[in-house]
């Protein structure tokens, strides 16, 4: 694997007095250097393989060609009905790290597609901090507006059209992703009328990556050896964040003091998913038990014990993976009508 090397995007730090030295680095995947030049890695930070045994199909399209945007659509080789919803699946990584390219969220696509029996679709996003906040946000809502495309143009993307319903949307986002669909939902309100034909009926914010000025109980008491730990956490709003905001911005604190009054919104059935281990705990609670008490259609589940990305990268085989899988399923079948 190869690293890619971007000069000059990050303000130089007395870049003439000394050679470029590292300043930030996530992950082993990305370094941010004196200088202001970043150095990317191809290479993912779990090493599995992908599991591609025919049993699902795939291809990649460009959804915005100015940024050079891709996006990974999935669907079963041989699905079991003639129309299938159609999931998005934004994947994490603090908004700095990540792609629809990694295995471990190509391998969980691959079972989205078939255990849902649905078609797949998985967006790429600009990445902090060559593109800070809301680069990412922009990048979700083009990725939905490509669909609207699809359904409206003359000459469609038969791949797709063919077997997915767009009247059965449904987005789905993990960590960061999850960041980003519920500002989707917040944007587009409750039946998405200015994306028809295509017609979302639902969010899934899996560990939704929120944020605020002061420190949750979970985030200060929590495991210290956790998969996604407060430095990290901090590390990332650090190099994602605009210059001039912070933690309370209206995209990472959805009750910080700027924040839209979610109370009056008419917004779409949400599906909440965090694990009991996970720092973000209390802040994905609260943002549920808010909802919840303003009288929205959500659902709270928290798994016992589970860290951070406990079904995508540290056992994506697990038991409580597998009932996470049934729980999406269950949302699905059941806000489809």
């Amino acid at each position: 694997m190869s690293d890619v090397r971007i000069p000059g995007v990050v303000k130089a730090v007395d870049a003439a007095a000394s050679p470029p030295y590292e300043v930030d680095e996530c992950r082993g995947v990305l370094r941010v250097y004196s200088d202001g030049s970043i150095v990317r890695s191809t290479k993912p930070i779990v090493p599995v393989s992908v599991n591609d045994d025919g049993s699902v199909l795939w291809k990649d399209v460009i959804f915005d060609a100015a940024h050079n945007l891709q996006l990974r659509l999935y669907k079963p080789a041989s699905p079991t009905s003639a129309k299938l919803p159609i999931f998005y699946f934004i994947h994490g990584g603090g908004f700095c790290i990540g792609s629809r390219t990694w295995p471990s969220f190509q391998n969980y696509c691959f079972k989205l597609a078939l255990e849902l029996q649905a078609v797949v679709v998985s967006p790429d996003y600009r990445l902090a901090p060559e593109n800070r906040l809301p680069a990412a946000i922009e990048d979700g809502f083009k990725a939905v507006k490509w669909l609207q495309g699809q359904g409206v143009t003359e000459e469609p993307d038969r791949w797709l059209t063919d077997v997915g319903d767009f009247r059965r949307v449904f987005i789905c986002g993990d960590s960061a992703g999850g960041n980003i669909a519920h500002n989707l939902a917040v944007k587009l309100g409750a039946g998405s009328p200015e994306l028809a034909p295509v017609q979302i009926k639902g969010y899934v914010l899996l560990e939704p990556f929120f944020s605020g000025t002061d420190l949750s109980r979970s985030e200060t008491e929590g495991p210290k050896d956790t998969f996604l730990n407060l430095e990290l956490i901090e590390r990332f709003w650090r190099l994602s964040i605009a210059d001039g905001n912070t933690k309370d911005d209206p995209l990472i604190n959805p009750f910080g003091p700027l924040s839209p009054n979610m109370e009056s919104m008419d917004i779409d059935p949400i599906l909440v998913v965090v694990g009991g281990s996970d720092l973000l705990r209390d802040r994905v609670q609260d943002y549920a038990k808010r909802l919840k008490n303003w009288g929205k259609k959500v659902k709270y589940v928290e798994f016992e014990g589970q860290q951070h990305c406990f079904f995508t990268l540290i056992n994506p085989n697990s038991l409580h993976s597998m009932e996470l899988m049934k729980l999406i399923k269950t949302f699905i079948a059941e806000n489809s009508a």
